[in-house]
């Protein structure tokens, strides 16, 4: 396994992250647990979660399922570092109208949340506790206020957001600096070569404050997985795919081909150029299986020459554009749009 430091903090994190949003979900929890085991074994040292992950299992199920896994002993949480996040409404959807401050970024809600969190995940503490979202009513001195408490109190050690534009990462890092605190250490944004949206503001934000990008829905929910290729084996898309390959059809078959030619599965290609982008820390995987599990440590032996980097940017354009004569154009904003 190949670790890096996470952002400009002192943390390292294998470049690969597991996430467990299917844990309780389309992964039944013994072999989520099995799962859990095996990354560890692969050296995946962190572990990505949400208090509302759980699927039909309800709100929790998968943070409950991690505790756990955490209970079993054998120095599984010591090698462990466990992220999670805060924000959203600990309720199914289309449930009732929420009690006021059950969500959200209030200084209430975080302190019951992190109590909540700890209390099913089987732990004292939290590694990375994340923003799940930006609050907009709610001031960024309250915000840091309560994260400060929770780390005077050893309940959090480093504080991330995710699906921060780059000025909410701005925004927050300045608040932080006021305060004397550390600030953000990663942001996770939708990043793949199908959602290059990041590189224009966000991806030189996080690189300018030290925030380690991670990453999640690197393949596109799987449309970057050789869809193509599991439809003549005769694997049918899900809908959600069906509708991607109508948008993406001719995109994903020359990228499929041109997998074809690196001679790499087309997942692998997808979380290697993830890997070779400037910023990103660790993207997030979100296997169902074991064997899913182990095949994207392939994605670590892959090396892209620049040739390559360029042809994926003519199948995939990024904010920029796609590469003329034969040269990679900028992404980051202003670049993107103006000279």
């Amino acid at each position: 396994m190949q670790y890096t430091q996470l952002g400009r903090s002192g943390l390292k994190v294998s470049r690969l992250i597991l996430g467990t949003m299917n844990i309780g979900w389309t992964t039944p929890a013994d072999e989520g647990k099995k799962m859990l085991d095996r990354g560890l074994e692969l050296g995946i040292n962190v572990l990505d979660t949400a208090n509302i992950y759980g699927g039909p299992s309800g709100a929790g199920a998968t943070e409950t399922i991690i505790g756990q896994w955490f209970a079993q002993g054998g120095d599984r949480r010591d090698k462990t570092v466990l992220a999670t996040k805060v924000y959203n409404v600990m309720a199914p959807f289309g449930s009732p109208e929420p009690w006021p401050n059950e969500a959200r970024l209030s200084a209430l809600h975080i302190r019951k949340a992190c109590d909540a969190s700890l209390k099913r995940l089987q732990t004292d503490y939290i590694d990375l506790y994340q923003m799940h979202h930006v609050d907009r009513n709610t001031p960024w001195e309250e915000i840091w206020e309560a994260f400060s408490v929770l780390r005077q109190q050893g309940k959090v050690v480093y504080f991330g957001s995710s699906n921060f534009a780059g000025w909410h990462i701005a925004e927050a890092q300045a608040a932080a600096k006021e305060l004397g605190m550390l600030g953000l250490v990663s942001e996770q944004s939708m990043y793949s070569l199908l959602r290059r949206t990041v590189e224009l503001e966000v991806l030189p934000a996080s690189i300018k404050y030290g925030v380690g990008v991670i990453p999640w829905s690197p393949l596109t929910g799987g449309l970057l997985g050789g869809v193509l290729r599991k439809e003549k084996e005769g694997r049918s898309a899900g809908p959600m795919t069906a509708a991607g390959l109508k948008l993406y059809g001719d995109q994903l078959a020359a990228y499929e081909s041109f997998c074809d030619e690196l001679g790499h599965d087309p997942a692998d290609v997808a979380l290697a150029w993830l890997l070779h982008q400037p910023g990103v820390s660790a993207p997030i995987i979100g296997p169902r299986t074991v064997a899913q599990l182990e095949n994207s440590l392939r994605a670590l032996d892959i090396c892209l020459d620049e040739a390559s980097l360029t042809r994926l940017d003519e199948i995939f354009p990024g904010p920029g554009g796609a590469p003329e004569d034969g040269k990679r154009k900028k992404h980051y904003a202003p670049e993107a749009y103006a000279w």
